[in-house]
């Protein structure tokens, strides 16, 4: 039998080795490839067992936003230059299969709905836009948000897309009437910096709890210094059904930097990824604002994803490595 999942006992198993910082990373539904995206406008991916690496070149940006399509094998990826590409995740030599104009300015996030028919992007034109997940085609566009919308996600039922944007607010929508339902208010994850005249802060990372009772939401608090992204980590509980803020969920000790990336395990507990002054994994229970574990890492990280399996989590950084973690003892 697999050894029991243990916060307490994570630790690194795997390093993947790429020589451009790394941005954001996802494993793919099969559990087969961990794929990164880089500052040299490359996506990595590695095959897990062996650690083989194959790149996915043609962006002429950064990319941030990762997102597949299990039944059709699909990957989509959003660039800063407003473009989406769809590729063949598992082709020995991927090439993109098609690309399509998504947003004036970067596209910041891509979500696929659970039954896979629909693509969700946002981005720096203040606009959600949905497509047709087969052929690019737009579906909807949803009107609403006042600054840059940095997230978006469905909700596990699959009637409803959340997107999060630059000052806090999280949009609920209504997928097939386009209309905005309620906002939840996670503007503590925000701050106008009058120093530097800059706003800081946003939706860096969304999660949905398995039955969609729970959404958090990950990002920056308490900032000081817009210009050299200066405050603390932390991450927004909000329950679905109410609408109310549940907890504010922050790191046991002091840490000076963003939460980046933000999952909910299967049996309860949430962890998060975070880099500034240097680099940590915490670890919550949704009824506690404390972490109950933290991991300090090597480096800044800047994501955070869960593999199928339940036991492995990939963080990316800035150092260009993905590190595997698993969370049991050797």
């Amino acid at each position: 039998m697999p050894t029991p999942i243990d916060p307490a006992r994570t630790r690194m198993v795997q390093e993947l080795r790429h020589n451009s910082p790394l941005v954001c990373c996802r494993f793919d539904p099969a559990g087969r490839f961990v794929f990164a995206a880089a500052q040299d406008n490359t996506i990595q991916r590695w095959e897990l067992a062996g650690g083989r690496k194959t790149e996915l070149a043609g962006h002429r940006s950064w990319v941030r936003g990762l997102a597949f399509h299990a039944g059709r094998r699909k990957l989509f990826s959003g660039d800063g230059a407003g473009q989406v590409f769809i590729w063949q995740l598992d082709a020995d030599n991927p090439e993109p299969a098609r690309t399509f104009a998504a947003h004036r300015g970067w596209v910041r996030m891509l979500a696929v709905s659970p039954d896979g028919r629909l693509l969700a992007t946002c981005g720096n034109d203040n606009l959600v836009k949905i497509w047709n997940s087969e052929d690019g085609s737009l579906v909807r566009q949803m009107e609403g948000h006042a600054s840059h919308v940095y997230n978006v996600a469905f909700h596990p039922g699959g009637r409803f897309l959340v997107s999060g944007d630059l000052h806090g607010n999280v949009k609920q929508w209504d997928i097939a009437r386009g209309t905005e339902e309620r906002t939840f208010d996670a503007r503590i994850l925000h701050r106008y910096d009058p120093s530097f005249r800059a706003h800081h802060g946003g939706i860096r990372s969304f999660a949905f709890n398995g039955d969609g009772t729970l959404l958090a939401c990950a990002g920056i608090t308490d900032v000081t210094n817009a210009f050299a992204g200066v405050g603390k980590p932390a991450v927004v509980l909000f329950d679905w059904q109410t609408g109310r803020r549940r907890q504010v969920l922050r790191p046991q000790a002091n840490f000076q930097g963003t939460a980046w990336g933000v999952v909910f395990h299967p049996s309860g507990f949430l962890a998060a990824a975070g880099g500034g002054s240097g680099g940590a994994l915490w670890f919550w229970r949704p009824d506690q604002e404390r972490s109950f574990h933290t991991l300090n890492l090597p480096n800044n990280a800047r994501d955070l994803h869960i593999h199928p399996d339940g036991r492995r989590l990939a963080v990316p950084f800035f150092d260009g490595q993905v590190r595997v973690y698993e969370m049991a003892p050797a």
